[in-house]
């Protein structure tokens, strides 16, 4: 069976999935475009990891509706699995069968009619061949994560979801990954990842912030930017960490935070902000001048503007 056609990958509407008490999803609404890297963004336990699998049919929602490859995610879940590739954090391999032989061993879970001629597609596209016959519990973080990202494209599904792909993964390799994600997403697959790092963000089409099961933003990295209204200065040299203290809570400052051997400090008021540094600098060595504010910036202060859902420990 064909797919149906559709400009979306993913379009949903008021998704909600309660765990007791916990209000885990909590009307989300959101649209991946064909072709697109979707950065979802957001805190440990905001519910990115159970909206994945709500969009891609293995978890059902208490409420709401929308499509995947345009599939219904409650009644064609089944479609829907055949046609994408989920990655989760913890993709499991056995350490002492080669990188071709694990990968042979998942087509065979597909129950693959043609196993020899996908993994080495598979290998192929990724390049891994020259590693094929390594064990892979020799292998480094990264050369694991292109496996795993093999044995997601080794039914060539039309659509990965990818839970944190590249957490405990150096620079260099998290670097290559990407750039396979985007050879990916040129040849029309779509991708959704959820990601800590703001460098990997930047490098996604669109993205959405989640926190505590709340969309708090979605659209570019300049979208989002620009909808927070905030106005940024860098505070440099002398006592940061008594700086720091002084600002906090004074009118027009919402946010401060350590970058480096700087201090970034953030409001939505740009004239109480700058009367809140003139006091908190008056008599120190410190000094404040004005920066864009990035990505970090914003998705600290959604952060912070968030609330709790799991309420406070017992």
């Amino acid at each position: 069976m064909s797919t149906p056609a559709t400009d979306w990958a993913i379009d949903v509407r008021g998704l909600n999935k309660h765990f007791g008490s916990k209000h885990v999803v909590n009307d989300l609404s959101m649209q991946v475009g064909r072709g697109e890297i979707f950065g979802f963004l957001g805190p440990n336990g905001s519910g990115k990891t159970t909206s994945i699998r709500i969009m891609c049919g293995l978890l059902t929602p208490d409420s709401g509706s929308g499509t995947c490859l345009g599939y219904d995610i409650v009644r064609q879940s089944g479609e829907i699995k055949r046609r994408v590739g989920y990655m989760t954090q913890r993709f499991s391999f056995w350490d002492d069968l080669s990188i071709r032989e694990n990968l042979d061993f998942v087509a065979r879970m597909y129950g693959m009619a043609d196993r020899r001629a996908a993994v080495d597609r598979a290998i192929d596209g990724l390049g891994l061949g020259g590693r094929a016959a390594q064990l892979a519990g020799a292998l480094s973080g990264g050369w694991k994560q292109r496996m795993a990202l093999a044995a997601c494209m080794l039914h060539e599904p039309e659509l990965l979801l990818l839970d944190e792909p590249t957490a405990g993964v150096d620079p260099g390799a998290r670097r290559d990954f990407w750039e396979e994600l985007h050879a990916l997403a040129a040849r029309g697959i779509s991708v959704l990842v959820s990601t800590h790092y703001m460098d990997e963000a930047e490098r996604c089409h669109k993205l959405a912030y989640i926190a505590y099961g709340r969309l708090m933003a979605q659209g570019t990295a300049e979208d989002i930017i620009a909808s927070q209204q905030l106005t940024t200065w860098e505070v440099a040299g002398g006592d940061l960490a008594a700086v720091a203290e002084r600002l906090r809570g004074r009118p027009g400052v919402e946010q401060v935070a350590a970058f480096g051997s700087a201090l970034h400090v953030t409001g939505r008021d740009p004239a109480a902000l700058q009367a809140a540094l003139q006091q908190a600098l008056a008599g120190s060595d410190c000094r404040a001048q004005p920066a864009a504010t990035g990505l970090e910036d914003v998705f600290i202060h959604l952060t912070e503007q968030s609330v709790d859902n799991f309420g406070p420990p017992a």
